[in-house]
């Protein structure tokens, strides 16, 4: 047996309950990964909830009862037969068989598609590793390389990122958060200048990353400050994305990370492309954001840490906002 953090009804962060449960074993192409920490990302707060952010068409349906969690950093403990990527006593980080619910991080054990894995870089310990996957592979897939064809189901084309260079002119909305400070990174290993949008706060943690510029909206609008960009990475969306439009140049992007509100006929007439695509587990993009974790080029923030049974105290944590970083559940 287990512990493992598990829903038999959706609510709030109260509806979190620490339980024992059997351990799981690994089937045909999976690895069970004894977990060290798992990280916290919005999707695990829209299952506990019971998916009511997506429209109710979209909404797949979800077994009860669920253990959430995608992002986990542990040690292989057992191998399936046909898996020869991974070996038992192996460090690995990942994100679980997403897009989907199914991934099961938030326990003390896990089963996982060696495919999903990763190596954990050796120079960052579990805590870092596990708030890497989730939101280190959005910005890396919206802005460097999608990896694949599939659409968001919000959009009917696939997802291009833009070219990142000298001279590109880059926002990235939300800048502080999990996907805002690896997008910040990735822009600026790229060689990109990058402004950053956050509150006043975390100024010097933006500047500490790579931002070349801090606005703080909480004093100024950024949509009235900026102009002429290439790219906006949006990761707040909502209903106040469409804003942005009007400071990008014709020809340039903007990349909402999930619900952008915006004009379709808007973009057209201003020639921006308006994309946002849907992040999908990838062990073999992650060993590439791994090899800059290794060597420092881009860091996880840790914004607060939890152990594992107090999961709800993670998701109160989560819905405060103002996050800097990830947020991480240990697992003892």
């Amino acid at each position: 047996m287990m512990n493992a953090i598990r829903l038999h009804e959706f609510g709030g962060p109260e509806v979190l309950r620490h339980e024992q449960v059997p351990v799981p074993a690994p089937a045909p192409g999976e690895v069970l990964v004894r977990v060290h920490a798992a990280g916290v990302n919005p999707p695990d707060r829209y299952l506990r909830d019971g998916l009511t952010v997506m429209p109710a068409g979209m909404r797949p349906a979800i077994g009860l009862p669920v253990t959430p969690g995608t992002d986990v950093s542990g040690v292989v403990e057992a191998v399936a037969p046909d898996v020869d990527t991974f070996a038992a006593g192996d460090e690995v980080f990942g994100m679980l068989r997403f897009p989907g619910f199914d991934g099961s991080g938030y326990a003390e054990y896990v089963t996982a598609p060696a495919s999903d894995l990763a190596r954990k870089p050796a120079g960052i310990d579990h805590v870092h590793a596990a708030g890497a996957p989730m939101a280190g592979l959005t910005a890396w897939q919206l802005l460097i390389d999608a990896g694949h064809d599939d659409p968001s189901p919000f959009q009917a084309f696939p997802h291009r990122p833009v070219p990142l260079g000298p001279g590109t002119r880059v926002l990235v909305n939300g800048a502080a958060g999990g996907v805002g400070h690896f997008g910040v990174q990735l822009a600026t290993w790229r060689g990109a200048h990058v402004t950053a949008v956050a509150s006043g706060g975390h100024d010097a943690f933006l500047r500490a990353i790579g931002a070349d510029e801090v606005i703080d909206y909480t004093r100024t609008r950024p949509e009235e400050a900026v102009r002429d960009l290439d790219l906006v990475l949006d990761t707040v969306g909502g209903p106040a994305s469409h804003r942005f439009l009007r400071t990008i140049r014709r020809g340039g992007a903007l990349f909402p990370v999930f619900f952008g509100a915006f004009d379709p006929d808007e973009a057209a007439r201003l020639g921006v492309t308006v994309s946002a695509g849907q992040v999908r587990s990838s062990g073999a993009q992650l060993a590439e954001l791994a090899r800059l974790l290794g060597d420092g080029t881009v860091t996880v923030a840790i914004d607060s840490v939890f152990p594992l049974a107090e999961a709800r105290a993670a998701h109160e944590r989560a819905a405060r906002g103002h996050l800097q970083g990830k947020i991480v559940l240990t697992v003892a």
